[in-house]
């Protein structure tokens, strides 16, 4: 915050002023009162910009809420992209496994044994993306530790929330996949090739 200095009207009597009144009642009220007591007193001086203090407060931090939504926002796209990309590569990888897939359940495999096969690989991959994210994240938020309010760099429940998030999104993603992996028909999987 750059510093702020109150001065007495009277020691700059050339420019704007600011006047804070404190009151219990309707502030809108108060304001169209004190408007119309000015104007009594000097109706040369105009009465604008009437705000409350938690309309002043809102307007102060804007661009640290745009920021944030902003940040918010590109989180968003960053976990769908991830998701997207890990259900790519489940997808290929149980395309290409089709007929070993088909031939495990010709002896006898399950289809639910087949389906926690499949999301135990993806959840493989993903923990590993949470073993070297988490790190990076912690090192990451030192940097722009001055960005982050109310949040301290490091904070485990946070970087465990979010590596939560990212295990969750990992085994939705690869829940499709896995679930077309334990539909298959073992004779029609032993025939692709």
């Amino acid at each position: 915050m750059p510093p702020i200095v109150y001065e007495h009207y009277l020691q700059r009597p050339l420019g704007a002023m600011t006047l804070a009144l404190r009151t219990t009642d309707d502030p809108r009220r108060v304001a169209d009162a004190a408007r119309q007591a000015l104007t009594t007193l000097d109706a040369t001086v105009p009465a604008f910009d009437v705000r409350t203090q938690e309309m002043q407060l809102t307007e102060s931090i804007r661009t640290e809420r745009l920021f944030a939504l902003l940040a918010m926002l590109l989180g968003a796209v960053v976990l769908l992209l991830a998701a997207v990309g890990l259900y790519g590569v489940v997808a290929y990888s149980v395309e290409r496994r089709t007929s070993e897939i088909g031939i495990r359940m010709a002896l006898g495999a399950e289809r639910t044994w087949v389906r926690r096969m499949v999301l135990r690989e993806s959840l493989v991959l993903a923990l590993v993306g949470v073993i070297v994210g988490v790190p990076a994240a912690s090192a990451g938020t030192r940097v722009v530790h001055t960005l982050l309010f109310g949040l301290e760099p490091g904070d485990p429940v946070l970087l465990a929330a979010a590596a939560l998030l990212l295990l969750l999104v990992a085994l939705a993603a690869a829940y499709i996949p896995a679930r077309r992996a334990s539909n298959l028909d073992p004779l029609v999987a032993l025939r692709t090739e």
